[in-house]
């Protein structure tokens, strides 16, 4: 079986999507399975190898230059490709990306425009490459250029699956009314794709909503990571302070400022507590981080931010100087893949009750719910488990086990296997009795 995923690059930052796009792919590979996972937009940026194919399509310097510039779509396309080359792309995104709300949302309609707008030959000359490819399945992983590739199904008539991993987030970050005609387009054509994947019932239920179509199409297939690199192990805080961690984007959506005053709280019961950040800082959210370390003032010393790992032993050898971790999101988030990441080195959690948190939480049993968007409730399910080390340490245990267990990457590339199977042989009575979205 050849499998194509399509992906999209983070644009210079470690992206969880592609990320977990990347191990997925590598997965499937060492399960047997032939892999094609073809960039879009910017190089992905990993902390481990990746297999990603080394031209990147619809780079992110030629999108933008052929949205804007009646000139530059009227160049041939051999004289626009040098700009899509990986390194011009890295240079490029090293002076940061653009945030104006306009021009994200002229760019988000040139793309869903498709071959009927200004990147008609960067999506047909992708097109053709996926066509030349000859996989049995192509997986999207970016549901904006899936919904631009409706003429691929003159090239391929097998199965697009299409993987619902965070497109709420981009689309409302758009004001209108790009907001609105993107997500009209995309209610629109979302009948493209055979069949829908997510990573959390929460998810497909929330995006079923949002874009118009029946929760039924949508598989389940488990949020997953490599856990072989991650070394830690559950054990004793011993005589080191307690010690609180954060992994994740320094971004409003991730809510490290919720975090930040529920350690101003804690202090007061706590007084020895530490609060250790990580995660990748970019120059839109400087000002934010700015306004943090003015309001951390009063841990003085005991809060540090260790910028963004740039390897999995540096991601891990970070999560084993933490008791807990909690990553607060205001965002209802779709996966969080730190929640795995920290299970995975015997570090439990704490996180707000909503989003994909329940589920994760009920799966590998590493960790503990608090209200969402409250400091003092999350300070207090900090309180608890640091105070209460015997807690600690069986939810430590239980996330060891059961991320190993439930949310390994092999058992992500069994089940998708099994659901790539079911979409090429439909009859087959081994799958007409087990639905995609109960996948064993």
């Amino acid at each position: 079986m050849h499998v194509a995923i399509i992906t999209a690059g983070g644009a210079g930052m470690f992206c969880g999507s592609c990320m977990h796009d990347n191990a997925w792919a590598r997965a499937l590979q060492t399960n047997g399975t032939e892999i094609s996972l073809i960039p879009l937009y910017t190089p992905l940026k990993l902390d481990e190898q990746s297999v990603a194919e080394q031209q990147v399509f619809l780079g992110g310097i030629n999108v933008y230059l052929n949205t804007r510039y009646r000139w530059w779509r009227a160049l041939p396309r051999f004289l626009q490709r040098w700009v899509d080359r990986p390194r011009v792309i890295q240079w490029a995104t090293g002076f940061g990306i653009s945030n104006d709300a306009r021009e994200l949302g002229e760019l988000t309609l040139a793309t869903l425009a498709g071959t009927e707008g200004p990147l008609k030959n960067a999506i047909d000359e992708l097109a053709s490459h996926i066509a030349a490819l000859k996989p049995d399945v192509v997986c999207f992983s970016n549901l904006m250029i899936a919904v631009a590739l409706r003429s691929l199904r003159t090239s391929f008539p097998g199965p697009l699956v299409g993987i619902l991993q965070g497109d709420d987030l981009f689309l409302d970050s758009l004001v209108e009314p790009y907001r609105s005609q993107a997500v009209g387009l995309m209610q629109k054509h979302i009948g493209v794709f055979d069949r829908l994947v997510t990573h959390s019932a929460y998810y497909r239920d929330y995006m079923a909503n949002y874009l118009q179509f029946d929760p039924g199409r949508c598989a389940l297939l488990p949020l997953a990571i490599d856990s072989t690199p991650h070394h830690g192990q559950p054990r004793p805080r011993d005589h080191r302070p307690p010690t609180v961690g954060y992994f994740a984007r320094i971004a409003p959506e991730k809510g490290l400022h919720h975090l930040v005053d529920a350690m101003l709280l804690l202090q007061q019961e706590i007084p020895d507590v530490h609060l250790m950040a990580a995660g990748h800082l970019s120059k839109q959210h400087h000002g934010y981080f700015q306004e943090l370390q003015l309001k951390a003032q009063p841990l003085g010393a005991r809060f540090r931010y260790h910028g963004s790992p740039a390897t999995q032993a540096e991601k891990s050898a970070f999560l084993q100087k933490c008791h807990l971790l909690s990553v607060p999101a205001p965002y209802h988030e779709p996966k969080g893949l730190y929640v795995l990441e920290a299970n995975a080195n015997g570090i439990p959690v704490v996180q707000p009750r909503h989003g994909a948190f329940p589920e994760l939480i009920l799966s590998t049993g590493g960790g503990s719910l608090v209200d969402p968007d409250d400091p003092r409730a999350l300070a207090e399910g900090l309180k608890h488990l640091l105070l209460n080390e015997p807690v600690r340490l069986q939810l430590a245990t239980n996330g060891h086990r059961n991320v190993r267990a439930n949310h390994d990457t092999t058992t992500l590339a069994r089940k998708s296997v099994l659901l790539f199977e079911e979409l090429l042989n439909p009859s087959s009575p081994a799958h007409t009795r087990t639905p995609a979205a109960s996948l064993p």
